[in-house]
């Protein structure tokens, strides 16, 4: 199973200093936040795509191409990226060159994104956000397993004889995971390709999650790639630590209280009871993640939202310390021990299949 950190990359003010970081600060935050994430042996840094204030990642595969230079053993992923507003042969060649950077540590996670003005920015109807999706996707697919395309779409100009360059790294394209919060057509997407489906599992309730994962893996099983259990599933959550829960509960409060997404909203104490969030000791994020199988099944990979709200940098290391320390090595004993016969490794490159070639 895989464990890593994802950041949104916001510019969030310090509620307990007013301070607000510059945007190469938030830049550098991160870049700092990946290279510390591999030091303490997790598995996965992802960044998502935004182009608005308060956001910096707008260009992820410009900040994952520096990371890789910097890591060895470190998985590269998008958090999102919008398959929506980007040109699928953009996606196919940015994400095959950095492919051949990193040496294969390269997946993608699609997603549809959060922020409605984004479309018109992109030239683009958000009325046509699942069209978008679904048709983009299918193109992007075919521009990886086929040397040569020819295509037709309502979306795009059509493509004559088309070969995207490079091509995937020894013919494998990068791993696909489709992210989703509510849309049970991506959960359809991903079980009919085959590919991973990810909750992002930080704002909905369990029963919430439950249903679209399970949404997911029968379709995955209907679509003929598996049984149920054999679906990749990847799952998102929150967490902030202090050896004293009292005392995480006090540091955090703050921060969730102006918090750009929840700030204003239900208590600290009420979104904690009815989401992930998980703010408390290190025992209570082990008990608290060791939870979500209960109602996913065994799943591949589990990433934690750390960085958020203004939190100061040193904090956020701080976070990563006792997530590599004290959490994630209990977590990766207890996961694998409860692991059902049969169910699939976590997808990474040596272990993906190459595509059947097409003239």
């Amino acid at each position: 199973m895989q464990f890593g950190i994802f950041s949104v990359g916001d510019v969030t003010p310090d509620p307990t200093t007013g301070r607000t970081p510059s945007e190469a600060e938030r830049i550098d935050a991160m870049v700092r936040i990946a290279l510390k994430a591999e030091e303490v042996g997790l598995d996965v840094f992802a960044t998502g795509e935004h182009h608005n204030p308060p956001f910096v990642p707008s260009s992820p595969t410009t900040m994952l191409g520096y990371i890789a230079a910097r890591t060895e053993r470190l998985i590269l992923s998008t958090a999102t990226t919008l398959i929506t507003t980007n040109d699928p042969v953009k996606i196919a060649e940015d994400f095959a060159m950095l492919q051949h950077l990193a040496g294969g540590r390269v997946d993608v996670m699609m997603g549809r994104g959060n922020t409605p003005p984004v479309y018109p920015w992109f030239g683009q109807d958000i009325r046509q956000g699942i069209p978008l999706a679904l048709e983009n996707y299918e193109l992007l697919h075919r521009l990886w397993r086929e040397d040569v395309v020819d295509w037709e779409g309502r979306f795009r100009t059509p493509l004559q004889s088309f070969t995207a360059t490079p091509r995937p790294l020894d013919g494998v394209p990068p791993f696909v995971w489709h992210g989703s919060i509510r849309s049970p057509q991506i959960a359809e997407q991903a079980a009919y390709y085959g590919d991973g489906f990810f909750h992002n599992h930080i704002f909905w309730p369990a029963e919430h999650t439950r249903r679209m994962v399970a949404l997911y893996r029968e379709r995955f099983a209907h679509h003929g790639h598996g049984e149920p259990h054999e679906a990749i599933v990847g799952l998102g959550g929150q967490v902030f630590m202090r050896p004293n829960s009292q005392d995480a509960v006090r540091e955090f409060r703050p921060y969730f209280d102006h918090a750009p997404v929840y700030g204003g909203g239900p208590s600290l104490e009420e979104f904690s009871e009815h989401t992930p969030l998980t703010v408390g000791s290190p025992q209570q994020v082990i008990d608290r993640t060791l939870g979500f199988r209960e109602y996913v099944g065994d799943y591949q990979r589990q990433l934690f939202l750390a960085d958020h709200a203004g939190l100061p940098l040193k904090t956020v290391l701080e976070q990563l310390d006792i997530l590599g320390e004290e959490v994630v090595p209990v977590l990766r004993k207890e996961f694998a021990s409860r692991r059902a016969p049969g169910v699939p490794d976590a997808p990474t490159h040596p272990r993906l299949p190459g595509p059947t070639h097409s003239s």
